[in-house]
Protein backbone atom coordinates (compact mmCIF):
# COMPACT_ATOMS: atom_id res chain seq x y z
CA UNK A 1 0.00 0.00 0.00
CA UNK A 2 2.77 2.34 0.39
CA UNK A 3 3.13 5.18 -2.70
CA UNK A 4 7.25 4.58 -2.28
CA UNK A 5 6.87 0.97 -2.51
CA UNK A 6 9.88 -0.72 -5.15
CA UNK A 7 10.58 2.46 -5.79
CA UNK A 8 14.09 3.07 -5.31
CA UNK A 9 16.03 6.05 -3.97
CA UNK A 10 18.27 6.45 -7.15
CA UNK A 11 15.52 6.75 -8.94
CA UNK A 12 14.27 10.36 -7.28
CA UNK A 13 17.62 11.62 -6.55
CA UNK A 14 18.90 10.86 -10.73
CA UNK A 15 15.40 12.92 -11.35
CA UNK A 16 14.97 16.50 -11.07
CA UNK A 17 11.31 16.79 -9.81
CA UNK A 18 12.80 17.16 -6.25
CA UNK A 19 10.66 17.70 -3.51
CA UNK A 20 6.85 16.67 -5.76
CA UNK A 21 6.02 14.19 -3.53
CA UNK A 22 4.42 16.95 -1.70
CA UNK A 23 1.72 17.72 -4.30
CA UNK A 24 -0.32 15.54 -6.12
CA UNK A 25 -1.55 15.59 -9.68
CA UNK A 26 -4.66 16.84 -10.66
CA UNK A 27 -5.46 13.59 -13.04
CA UNK A 28 -4.71 11.23 -10.22
CA UNK A 29 -7.50 13.53 -8.02
CA UNK A 30 -9.47 13.09 -10.64
CA UNK A 31 -9.56 9.74 -10.58
CA UNK A 32 -9.30 9.22 -6.75
CA UNK A 33 -12.58 11.36 -7.02
CA UNK A 34 -14.02 9.38 -9.22
CA UNK A 35 -13.32 5.61 -7.49
CA UNK A 36 -14.77 7.10 -3.94
CA UNK A 37 -17.10 10.21 -4.31
CA UNK A 38 -19.50 8.58 -7.01
CA UNK A 39 -21.24 5.19 -7.38
CA UNK A 40 -24.10 3.43 -5.64
CA UNK A 41 -25.25 4.32 -2.10
CA UNK A 42 -23.16 7.58 -2.82
CA UNK A 43 -24.14 10.89 -2.52
CA UNK A 44 -23.07 11.34 -6.04
CA UNK A 45 -24.61 8.40 -7.45
CA UNK A 46 -23.33 9.07 -11.12
CA UNK A 47 -21.03 11.24 -12.55
CA UNK A 48 -19.44 12.35 -16.36
CA UNK A 49 -15.56 12.82 -15.54
CA UNK A 50 -15.75 15.56 -17.95
CA UNK A 51 -18.16 17.27 -15.57
CA UNK A 52 -15.64 16.37 -12.61
CA UNK A 53 -12.41 17.52 -14.35
CA UNK A 54 -14.47 21.18 -15.00
CA UNK A 55 -15.39 21.48 -11.52
CA UNK A 56 -11.09 20.52 -10.30
CA UNK A 57 -9.94 22.59 -12.76
CA UNK A 58 -11.95 25.56 -11.68
CA UNK A 59 -11.01 24.46 -7.61
CA UNK A 60 -7.46 24.51 -8.48
CA UNK A 61 -7.83 28.14 -10.17
CA UNK A 62 -10.10 29.22 -6.93
CA UNK A 63 -7.14 27.73 -4.81
CA UNK A 64 -4.05 29.16 -6.38
CA UNK A 65 -5.45 32.89 -6.36
CA UNK A 66 -5.45 32.28 -2.24
CA UNK A 67 -5.01 29.18 -0.93
CA UNK A 68 -1.84 28.07 -2.48
CA UNK A 69 1.55 28.89 -2.16
CA UNK A 70 2.67 31.78 -5.17
CA UNK A 71 5.98 29.98 -6.49
CA UNK A 72 6.29 31.77 -9.73
CA UNK A 73 8.34 34.54 -10.30
CA UNK A 74 10.37 35.86 -13.07
CA UNK A 75 14.00 37.90 -13.11
CA UNK A 76 14.81 40.53 -15.75
CA UNK A 77 17.33 43.28 -16.04
CA UNK A 78 14.90 46.69 -16.63
CA UNK A 79 16.13 48.44 -19.87
CA UNK A 80 16.43 51.78 -20.79
CA UNK A 81 12.30 51.84 -21.45
CA UNK A 82 11.76 51.32 -17.59
CA UNK A 83 8.70 48.27 -18.92
CA UNK A 84 8.28 44.63 -18.03
CA UNK A 85 6.18 42.58 -19.95
CA UNK A 86 3.74 40.68 -18.10
CA UNK A 87 4.91 36.79 -17.82
CA UNK A 88 2.21 34.70 -20.19
CA UNK A 89 0.44 33.02 -17.23
CA UNK A 90 -0.17 36.08 -15.31
CA UNK A 91 -3.16 36.87 -13.21
CA UNK A 92 -2.03 38.63 -10.37
CA UNK A 93 1.09 39.71 -8.75
CA UNK A 94 2.34 39.47 -5.18
CA UNK A 95 5.47 41.02 -4.88
CA UNK A 96 7.50 43.38 -7.36
CA UNK A 97 11.14 43.89 -6.03
CA UNK A 98 14.80 45.05 -7.22
CA UNK A 99 17.49 43.16 -5.87
CA UNK A 100 20.71 44.75 -4.56
CA UNK A 101 24.04 43.99 -4.87
CA UNK A 102 23.96 41.12 -1.83
CA UNK A 103 20.80 39.61 -3.44
CA UNK A 104 18.41 41.14 -0.76
CA UNK A 105 14.84 41.89 -2.18
CA UNK A 106 13.95 45.72 -1.52
CA UNK A 107 10.09 45.93 -1.85
CA UNK A 108 8.75 48.56 -5.17
CA UNK A 109 5.71 49.88 -4.35
CA UNK A 110 2.70 50.62 -6.87
CA UNK A 111 1.67 54.23 -7.60
CA UNK A 112 -1.98 53.75 -6.26
CA UNK A 113 -3.59 55.20 -9.55
CA UNK A 114 -1.70 58.39 -8.90
CA UNK A 115 -0.30 58.28 -12.52
CA UNK A 116 -1.21 55.80 -15.82
CA UNK A 117 -0.54 55.46 -19.59
CA UNK A 118 -3.48 56.64 -20.93
CA UNK A 119 -4.18 56.32 -24.71
CA UNK A 120 -3.08 58.63 -27.01
CA UNK A 121 -4.52 60.35 -29.96
CA UNK A 122 -3.24 61.78 -33.10
CA UNK A 123 -4.60 65.38 -33.13
CA UNK A 124 -4.68 68.21 -35.62
CA UNK A 125 -4.54 71.43 -35.13
CA UNK A 126 -7.88 71.98 -35.07
CA UNK A 127 -8.08 68.61 -32.37
CA UNK A 128 -9.62 66.37 -34.78
CA UNK A 129 -8.17 62.72 -34.82
CA UNK A 130 -7.84 63.07 -38.38
CA UNK A 131 -7.10 65.78 -41.46
CA UNK A 132 -10.35 67.54 -42.60
CA UNK A 133 -9.33 70.11 -45.85
CA UNK A 134 -11.65 71.56 -48.17
CA UNK A 135 -10.80 69.46 -51.43
CA UNK A 136 -11.38 70.40 -55.14
CA UNK A 137 -12.61 67.04 -57.17
CA UNK A 138 -12.68 67.24 -61.06
CA UNK A 139 -14.26 64.36 -62.88
CA UNK A 140 -12.37 61.64 -64.10
CA UNK A 141 -9.04 62.38 -62.38
CA UNK A 142 -7.43 61.53 -59.56
CA UNK A 143 -5.65 64.63 -58.41
CA UNK A 144 -7.61 66.26 -55.56
CA UNK A 145 -6.93 69.97 -54.87
CA UNK A 146 -6.99 70.71 -51.31
CA UNK A 147 -7.63 74.26 -49.61
CA UNK A 148 -4.38 74.93 -48.21
CA UNK A 149 -0.97 73.76 -47.65
CA UNK A 150 -0.70 69.74 -46.35
CA UNK A 151 2.95 69.13 -47.57
CA UNK A 152 3.46 67.53 -43.94
CA UNK A 153 1.27 64.63 -44.64
CA UNK A 154 2.87 61.75 -44.46
CA UNK A 155 2.19 59.95 -48.16
CA UNK A 156 2.56 55.96 -47.71
CA UNK A 157 -0.70 54.47 -45.64
CA UNK A 158 -3.12 57.86 -45.54
CA UNK A 159 -6.58 56.73 -46.51
CA UNK A 160 -8.89 59.24 -47.81
CA UNK A 161 -12.26 59.37 -47.33
CA UNK A 162 -15.35 61.57 -48.50
CA UNK A 163 -18.58 61.94 -49.85
CA UNK A 164 -17.62 61.57 -53.71
CA UNK A 165 -14.27 59.34 -53.14
CA UNK A 166 -14.09 56.00 -54.04
CA UNK A 167 -13.62 53.74 -50.76
CA UNK A 168 -10.43 52.44 -50.23
CA UNK A 169 -8.74 55.44 -51.50
CA UNK A 170 -5.54 56.24 -50.98
CA UNK A 171 -2.69 58.81 -50.80
CA UNK A 172 0.19 58.15 -53.88
CA UNK A 173 1.61 61.56 -54.25
CA UNK A 174 1.43 64.95 -52.82
CA UNK A 175 2.51 68.54 -54.61
CA UNK A 176 2.49 71.73 -53.38
CA UNK A 177 2.37 74.90 -55.50
CA UNK A 178 2.31 78.41 -54.40
CA UNK A 179 0.94 77.08 -50.99
CA UNK A 180 -1.83 74.55 -52.12
CA UNK A 181 -1.39 71.17 -52.00
CA UNK A 182 -2.92 68.47 -53.86
CA UNK A 183 -2.48 64.98 -54.13
CA UNK A 184 -2.74 61.66 -56.17
CA UNK A 185 -5.25 59.08 -54.99
CA UNK A 186 -4.77 55.01 -55.56
CA UNK A 187 -6.86 52.44 -55.10
CA UNK A 188 -5.31 48.75 -52.91
CA UNK A 189 -4.51 47.36 -56.08
CA UNK A 190 -2.28 50.15 -57.09
CA UNK A 191 -4.22 51.55 -59.94
CA UNK A 192 -5.67 55.26 -59.97
CA UNK A 193 -8.55 56.27 -58.66
CA UNK A 194 -10.29 57.87 -61.26
CA UNK A 195 -14.00 57.80 -60.14
CA UNK A 196 -14.70 61.55 -58.03
CA UNK A 197 -17.20 63.89 -59.21
CA UNK A 198 -16.92 66.95 -59.80
CA UNK A 199 -17.42 68.99 -56.80
CA UNK A 200 -16.00 71.83 -55.36
CA UNK A 201 -15.44 72.95 -51.72
CA UNK A 202 -15.82 69.29 -50.48
CA UNK A 203 -14.71 68.69 -47.25
CA UNK A 204 -12.83 65.16 -47.06
CA UNK A 205 -11.07 63.12 -44.26
CA UNK A 206 -7.36 62.03 -44.47
CA UNK A 207 -6.75 59.39 -41.66
CA UNK A 208 -3.26 58.64 -40.06
CA UNK A 209 -2.41 54.99 -39.98
CA UNK A 210 -5.31 53.74 -38.67
CA UNK A 211 -5.71 50.22 -37.78
CA UNK A 212 -7.53 47.80 -36.21
CA UNK A 213 -5.44 46.29 -33.59
CA UNK A 214 -7.34 48.66 -30.36
CA UNK A 215 -11.03 48.60 -31.83
CA UNK A 216 -9.99 50.76 -34.70
CA UNK A 217 -8.67 53.67 -32.38
CA UNK A 218 -6.17 56.42 -33.99
CA UNK A 219 -3.19 56.40 -32.42
CA UNK A 220 0.35 58.57 -32.81
CA UNK A 221 2.40 56.43 -34.59
CA UNK A 222 6.12 56.71 -35.95
CA UNK A 223 6.60 56.00 -40.07
CA UNK A 224 9.93 54.28 -41.23
CA UNK A 225 10.33 54.39 -44.82
CA UNK A 226 12.32 52.14 -47.25
CA UNK A 227 12.61 51.18 -50.69
CA UNK A 228 12.00 47.34 -51.87
CA UNK A 229 13.86 45.49 -54.13
CA UNK A 230 11.86 42.23 -54.13
CA UNK A 231 9.54 40.06 -52.61
CA UNK A 232 9.24 36.18 -51.70
CA UNK A 233 6.02 35.29 -51.06
CA UNK A 234 6.19 32.19 -48.78
CA UNK A 235 2.66 30.27 -48.57
CA UNK A 236 3.99 27.25 -47.09
CA UNK A 237 5.53 29.40 -43.87
CA UNK A 238 2.37 32.44 -44.08
CA UNK A 239 5.20 34.36 -44.57
CA UNK A 240 6.60 37.28 -46.51
CA UNK A 241 10.00 38.10 -47.20
CA UNK A 242 10.21 41.23 -48.57
CA UNK A 243 13.95 42.52 -49.75
CA UNK A 244 14.38 46.33 -48.66
CA UNK A 245 17.23 48.99 -49.52
CA UNK A 246 18.07 49.24 -45.85
CA UNK A 247 16.57 48.14 -42.63
CA UNK A 248 17.58 51.32 -40.73
CA UNK A 249 15.27 51.47 -37.48
CA UNK A 250 13.41 48.77 -38.57
CA UNK A 251 12.15 46.45 -35.72
CA UNK A 252 10.16 43.31 -34.79
CA UNK A 253 6.89 44.14 -34.02
CA UNK A 254 6.03 46.64 -36.58
CA UNK A 255 3.19 47.28 -38.96
CA UNK A 256 3.45 46.67 -42.68
CA UNK A 257 1.59 49.54 -44.51
CA UNK A 258 1.95 48.94 -48.18
CA UNK A 259 -1.19 48.21 -50.51
CA UNK A 260 -0.01 44.98 -51.23
CA UNK A 261 -1.16 44.04 -47.86
CA UNK A 262 -4.58 45.25 -47.67
CA UNK A 263 -7.05 41.67 -47.62
CA UNK A 264 -9.81 41.74 -50.36
CA UNK A 265 -12.01 43.03 -47.52
CA UNK A 266 -11.81 47.12 -47.24
CA UNK A 267 -9.28 47.18 -44.52
CA UNK A 268 -6.86 50.18 -43.11
CA UNK A 269 -3.37 49.54 -43.92
CA UNK A 270 -1.43 48.19 -40.81
CA UNK A 271 -4.28 45.46 -40.21
CA UNK A 272 -2.74 43.87 -36.78
CA UNK A 273 -2.21 40.56 -38.30
CA UNK A 274 0.83 41.88 -40.57
CA UNK A 275 4.05 42.52 -38.39
CA UNK A 276 7.11 42.34 -38.48
CA UNK A 277 8.52 39.10 -37.30
CA UNK A 278 12.57 38.70 -38.28
CA UNK A 279 14.55 41.82 -39.33
CA UNK A 280 17.70 40.80 -41.32
CA UNK A 281 20.81 42.43 -42.88
CA UNK A 282 19.04 43.43 -46.33
CA UNK A 283 15.31 41.41 -45.36
CA UNK A 284 12.40 42.02 -43.99
CA UNK A 285 9.84 38.40 -42.39
CA UNK A 286 6.26 39.86 -42.23
CA UNK A 287 3.65 37.23 -40.47
CA UNK A 288 1.18 37.13 -43.63
CA UNK A 289 1.72 36.19 -47.13
CA UNK A 290 1.19 39.25 -49.78
CA UNK A 291 -3.03 38.90 -50.72
CA UNK A 292 -3.43 37.37 -54.21
CA UNK A 293 -2.97 39.28 -57.32
CA UNK A 294 -0.38 41.92 -55.09
CA UNK A 295 2.96 42.23 -54.68
CA UNK A 296 5.75 44.75 -53.43
CA UNK A 297 7.63 46.03 -56.80
CA UNK A 298 11.05 46.82 -56.90
CA UNK A 299 11.56 50.15 -56.46
CA UNK A 300 8.26 50.64 -54.27
CA UNK A 301 8.56 53.01 -51.31
CA UNK A 302 7.01 50.77 -48.08
CA UNK A 303 6.26 51.97 -44.55
CA UNK A 304 6.73 50.64 -41.87
CA UNK A 305 4.64 51.45 -38.77
CA UNK A 306 5.36 51.37 -34.82
CA UNK A 307 2.92 52.28 -32.07
CA UNK A 308 3.92 54.82 -30.77
CA UNK A 309 1.86 53.98 -27.21
CA UNK A 310 3.85 56.42 -25.31
CA UNK A 311 1.36 59.17 -23.02
CA UNK A 312 2.50 62.28 -22.35
CA UNK A 313 1.63 61.40 -18.57
CA UNK A 314 3.82 57.80 -19.07
CA UNK A 315 6.68 59.81 -21.04
CA UNK A 316 6.79 62.25 -18.01
CA UNK A 317 6.41 59.58 -15.37
CA UNK A 318 9.83 57.34 -16.42
CA UNK A 319 12.04 60.67 -16.95
CA UNK A 320 11.16 62.24 -13.87
CA UNK A 321 13.94 62.47 -11.19
CA UNK A 322 11.72 60.73 -8.13
CA UNK A 323 12.40 62.28 -4.52
CA UNK A 324 13.67 59.49 -3.10
CA UNK A 325 16.79 60.05 -5.26
CA UNK A 326 17.17 62.93 -3.22
CA UNK A 327 17.32 61.69 -0.05
CA UNK A 328 18.92 63.66 2.55
CA UNK A 329 21.93 61.51 4.03
CA UNK A 330 21.28 59.63 7.68
CA UNK A 331 22.73 61.43 10.40
CA UNK A 332 23.87 58.42 12.04
CA UNK A 333 24.81 59.47 15.59
CA UNK A 334 21.21 60.60 16.05
CA UNK A 335 19.79 58.27 13.40
CA UNK A 336 17.35 60.56 11.75
CA UNK A 337 17.84 62.32 8.34
CA UNK A 338 19.62 65.32 8.33
CA UNK A 339 17.45 68.75 7.66
CA UNK A 340 14.72 66.74 8.56
CA UNK A 341 14.63 67.29 12.12
CA UNK A 342 10.87 67.22 13.60
CA UNK A 343 9.66 66.97 9.96
CA UNK A 344 8.76 63.19 9.97
CA UNK A 345 5.75 63.24 11.85
CA UNK A 346 2.75 62.58 9.50
CA UNK A 347 4.22 60.81 7.14
CA UNK A 348 2.55 58.28 5.20
CA UNK A 349 3.90 54.92 4.84
CA UNK A 350 2.95 53.94 1.38
CA UNK A 351 5.46 56.86 0.24
CA UNK A 352 7.49 57.12 2.98
CA UNK A 353 10.43 54.49 1.31
CA UNK A 354 13.40 55.08 -1.41
CA UNK A 355 13.07 51.84 -3.46
CA UNK A 356 10.82 53.64 -6.35
CA UNK A 357 7.45 52.68 -7.53
CA UNK A 358 5.68 51.17 -10.51
CA UNK A 359 1.85 50.87 -11.53
CA UNK A 360 0.28 48.13 -14.45
CA UNK A 361 -0.50 48.97 -17.79
CA UNK A 362 -3.17 46.33 -18.13
CA UNK A 363 -4.15 47.83 -21.97
CA UNK A 364 -0.95 46.78 -22.80
CA UNK A 365 0.42 44.17 -20.55
CA UNK A 366 3.39 45.92 -19.29
CA UNK A 367 4.51 46.96 -16.19
CA UNK A 368 6.18 50.63 -15.99
CA UNK A 369 8.75 51.61 -12.88
CA UNK A 370 9.97 54.88 -12.40
CA UNK A 371 13.59 56.38 -13.99
CA UNK A 372 15.40 55.54 -10.47
CA UNK A 373 15.09 51.76 -11.18
CA UNK A 374 16.51 51.77 -14.90
CA UNK A 375 19.34 49.14 -15.18
CA UNK A 376 18.03 47.41 -12.06
CA UNK A 377 17.17 43.56 -11.59
CA UNK A 378 13.62 43.30 -11.22
CA UNK A 379 11.84 40.60 -9.51
CA UNK A 380 8.18 39.65 -10.17
CA UNK A 381 6.73 36.98 -7.97
CA UNK A 382 3.01 36.35 -9.12
CA UNK A 383 -0.12 33.97 -9.12
CA UNK A 384 -1.14 31.74 -12.33
CA UNK A 385 -4.64 29.98 -12.34
CA UNK A 386 -2.28 27.05 -12.42
CA UNK A 387 -3.92 25.32 -15.48
CA UNK A 388 -0.78 27.16 -18.10
CA UNK A 389 0.58 23.28 -18.56
CA UNK A 390 -0.10 19.69 -17.24
CA UNK A 391 3.12 19.48 -15.94
CA UNK A 392 1.57 22.74 -12.95
CA UNK A 393 -1.47 20.90 -12.78
CA UNK A 394 -1.14 19.50 -9.00
CA UNK A 395 -2.71 20.01 -5.74
CA UNK A 396 -0.51 20.03 -2.66
CA UNK A 397 -1.47 17.51 -0.42
CA UNK A 398 -2.26 20.02 2.46
CA UNK A 399 -5.30 21.18 0.53
CA UNK A 400 -6.12 17.95 -0.90
CA UNK A 401 -9.50 17.37 0.98
CA UNK A 402 -10.13 21.31 0.10
CA UNK A 403 -10.24 20.26 -3.63
CA UNK A 404 -12.29 17.08 -2.91
CA UNK A 405 -14.82 19.25 -1.64
CA UNK A 406 -15.05 21.90 -3.71
CA UNK A 407 -15.88 19.44 -6.79
CA UNK A 408 -18.15 17.70 -4.74
CA UNK A 409 -20.22 21.10 -3.89
CA UNK A 410 -19.35 22.23 -7.33
CA UNK A 411 -21.25 19.25 -9.01
CA UNK A 412 -24.08 19.40 -6.58
CA UNK A 413 -25.09 22.97 -6.43
CA UNK A 414 -25.51 22.65 -10.23
CA UNK A 415 -27.53 19.49 -10.00
CA UNK A 416 -31.10 19.70 -10.33
CA UNK A 417 -33.64 17.55 -7.41
CA UNK A 418 -30.47 17.72 -5.00
CA UNK A 419 -32.12 19.11 -1.51
CA UNK A 420 -30.95 22.28 -0.61
CA UNK A 421 -29.80 21.08 3.05
CA UNK A 422 -27.26 18.84 1.17
CA UNK A 423 -26.01 21.57 -0.70
CA UNK A 424 -25.50 23.95 2.41
CA UNK A 425 -23.79 21.24 3.95
CA UNK A 426 -20.85 20.76 1.17
CA UNK A 427 -21.01 24.48 1.00
CA UNK A 428 -19.90 24.25 4.62
CA UNK A 429 -17.36 21.64 4.59
CA UNK A 430 -16.07 22.98 1.67
CA UNK A 431 -15.87 26.35 3.23
CA UNK A 432 -14.02 24.31 6.41
CA UNK A 433 -11.61 22.35 4.45
CA UNK A 434 -10.25 25.42 2.94
CA UNK A 435 -9.71 27.36 5.95
CA UNK A 436 -8.19 23.96 7.20
CA UNK A 437 -6.02 24.38 3.98
CA UNK A 438 -4.57 27.80 4.30
CA UNK A 439 -4.13 27.16 8.01
CA UNK A 440 -1.85 24.36 6.74
CA UNK A 441 0.14 26.06 3.58
CA UNK A 442 0.67 28.85 6.18
CA UNK A 443 3.80 27.16 7.76
CA UNK A 444 3.69 28.46 10.77
CA UNK A 445 6.41 26.99 12.78
CA UNK A 446 6.58 27.01 16.64
CA UNK A 447 10.53 27.61 17.05
CA UNK A 448 10.62 29.90 14.12
CA UNK A 449 7.40 32.02 16.02
CA UNK A 450 8.96 31.91 19.71
CA UNK A 451 12.66 33.61 18.07
CA UNK A 452 10.90 36.22 16.78
CA UNK A 453 9.01 37.23 19.53
CA UNK A 454 11.66 36.81 22.36
CA UNK A 455 12.62 40.07 20.78
CA UNK A 456 9.74 41.98 22.16
CA UNK A 457 9.01 43.54 25.08
CA UNK A 458 7.13 40.95 26.80
CA UNK A 459 9.25 37.77 27.52
CA UNK A 460 8.35 34.24 25.72
CA UNK A 461 9.38 31.46 27.99
CA UNK A 462 9.60 28.20 25.89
Amino acid sequence: MGLLDNVPNINYYNDNNYGNYQFVSLEQLINQFMIVYTGEDKIITKANKTDVAFHAQRALAELSFDTLKSIKSQEILLPPSSTMKLPQDYVNYTKISFIDNSGIKHRIYPTLGKTSNPLHYYQDDNGDHAIKPIATLTDGSNVVVLDDDYSGILVHGMRVKGLNIPNASYIHNITTTAGITSITLENKNGTSDKEATATTNQQIEITRFEYLGYGRRLYNQTLVETTATADTDDQSQNKTVVNVASVENIEVGMFINHKAFVNNNDVDFGNGAIKVIGVGTSTVELSHPIADGHAVKSGDTIGFVTNNTNSTTWNNYKSNRPSENAQHDYDYDDHIFEANVGRRYGLDPQHAQDNGSFYIDELRGLINFSSNLSGSTIVLDYISDSLGTDGEMQVHKFAEEAMYKSIVYGILSTRLNIPEYIVRRYKKERFAAIRQAKLRLSNLKLEELVQVLRGKSKQIKH
